[in-house]
């Protein structure tokens, strides 16, 4: 299966030109990036926006009505309109600036899900969420008693959805990923939404490895709330975002409160600001939003249907190569490659463990996770305590797929 049976391919050689990193050299062999999943790479248009904004525009936002102030705030008020059209958001007020996704799951566990959550409710999540799309809903069960019902695992490394409707039952939210960091697995998310609707619940969506990687339509996607991280998408770390339908933010109480989230300050009390400003006390990360504006304008110039082609193609190139060149030595979790995947490939290699596959690859210049990706329930249900993942972005190739490949068999002259 070739890349361009998927649609017209990108230039990723053109592509790896502007991500300098990629210019070095690790034990005297090419940098081979694949672990994006963890945090991608930062191409030159947003280091150089950041860097400009810097060097000739900065001041705190929503303050100052000097010049540098009042084009401080434009940039910083653009990247969030940028981002709310990058995601389908009806307005760019529904687009909370956070940390990163964990910050903004925690920005519903604290506000929504503290007000509206008690002992007779539950909540679904699944079996295969990151951490960040569990532990809070975990703490919010041991607090509040509120019960936790879990969508499980399949076989066929999607999720099984047989008992639904039964899960749903009574439930007031469903928290799902729409692209696991393990697995690469993509759950229908809108059926899923569809159906949380139908019995009453709201749907919260983990979208840290999914907005980075294939067209996003929030409202198409039916869900309420939708969390994701700028590092992921080629943005700087700092910097992250919470999509909430409009009334259901204004609905909520503050979740940190201070400077900028507030209208007045009485000694007797506070109103808070308009959303999205409600949310977002103390001085932003203003830099960390330019940045993250021109990871959004340079994703849309590659476009994103057809980064979700190349990557999409790429994974099946890479899962087929690693299977053709091992056989059954080697063992890859998850769906197989197609509509139903992402770019992200975790895998075993006989009985190497993953961090000493990891560091062999490491040798070759190769960079993968390894370890429980801030997933051990997902691990438990696998039987496994560790897997090494390679996942892929814009800038990879089927010629770092294939030093990958020739790399995992370095590890027999060490463990075989």
């Amino acid at each position: 299966m070739a890349l361009n049976d998927f649609g017209p391919p990108l230039d990723v050689a053109r592509i790896k030109k502007d991500f300098p990193i990629l210019d070095r050299v690790v034990h005297g062999k090419r940098l081979v990036y694949l672990d994006s999943a963890s945090s991608a790479q930062k191409p030159l248009p947003v280091l150089d926006a950041m860097q400009r904004y810097y060097e000739t525009t900065h001041a705190n936002v929503h303050r100052g009505v000097y010049q540098i102030a009042q084009e401080a705030t434009e940039l910083y008020e653009g990247a969030r309109a940028k981002v709310a059209a990058f995601i389908g958001a009806a307005a760019p007020a529904e687009v909370v600036f956070t940390k990163n996704a964990t910050e903004a799951v925690n920005l519903v566990a604290y506000t929504w899900g503290r007000a509206n959550l008690g002992t007779t409710d539950a909540m679904v999540t699944s079996e295969i969420e990151h951490h960040a799309n569990f532990v809070p809903w975990l703490q919010l069960h041991q607090e509040k008693g509120t019960e936790l019902r879990f969508l499980p695992l399949g076989e066929d490394g999607t999720l099984d959805l047989d008992q639904l409707d039964q899960l749903l039952d009574g439930a007031k939210l469903l928290a799902v990923t729409a692209a696991s960091n393990v697995l690469g697995t993509l759950p229908p998310v809108r059926l899923l939404a569809d159906a949380a609707h139908a019995a009453g619940a709201l749907v919260l969506v983990d979208g840290a490895q999914y907005v980075p990687h294939l067209p996003t339509d929030v409202r198409e996607m039916g869900a309420d709330f939708v969390a994701f991280t700028g590092h992921k998408m080629l943005g700087p770390t700092g910097i992250g975002a919470l999509w909430g339908r409009r009334e259901l933010l204004e609905s909520m109480p503050p979740f940190l409160t201070g400077g900028e989230m507030i209208r007045d300050v009485r000694l007797d009390g506070f109103t808070t600001n308009d959303v999205p400003w409600k949310f977002e006390a103390g001085t932003p990360p203003i830099a960390e939003a330019v940045g993250l504006g021109a990871a959004v304008d340079y994703l849309n110039g590659l476009g994103m249907s057809a980064v979700r082609a190349h990557e999409q193609a790429l994974t099946a190139y890479a899962m087929r190569a690693l299977k053709e060149r091992y056989g059954d030595d080697i063992s890859i979790h998850g769906p197989p490659p197609g509509s139903e995947r992402a770019g992200i490939v975790s895998f075993a290699y006989k009985d190497v463990h993953a961090h000493d596959l990891s560091q062999v690859l490491d040798q070759a210049g190769v960079c993968v996770r390894a370890g429980h990706h801030c997933a051990k329930p997902l691990m438990r249900r696998l039987g496994v305590t560790a897997t090494a993942r390679a996942s892929f972005s814009v800038y990879n190739d089927e010629a770092d797929v294939d030093v990958l490949v020739d790399a995992i068999g370095q590890a027999d002259a060490l463990f075989g």
